[in-house]
């Protein structure tokens, strides 16, 4: 299967530390490594198709809410 070219690519990055998504956004550390070796593996699969063009990466990030507890209060065991 080849991949085309207006097919969007998502990258699971997993779960990164504030200190990893700080140095993502100042272009250096492990994330940015990560983004260019999926846009390598991109570029490689899509062979003629990837000529002259630019391929620019979406990068979103998230995280996860926590849980809401039951209840305000503990009962009191007498």
């Amino acid at each position: 299967m080849t991949a085309t070219l207006n097919a969007p690519i998502i990258v699971d990055l997993g779960k990164a530390s504030r200190k990893r998504v700080r140095q993502l956004k100042q272009g250096r550390g492990r994330l940015v490594d990560d983004v260019q070796d999926a846009l390598s593996e991109v570029t490689t699969s899509l062979g003629d198709q990837a000529d002259g063009k630019q391929l620019i990466p979406v990068v979103l990030l998230y995280r996860r809410k926590g849980r809401r507890s039951r209840g305000g209060l503990i009962p009191a065991l007498f």
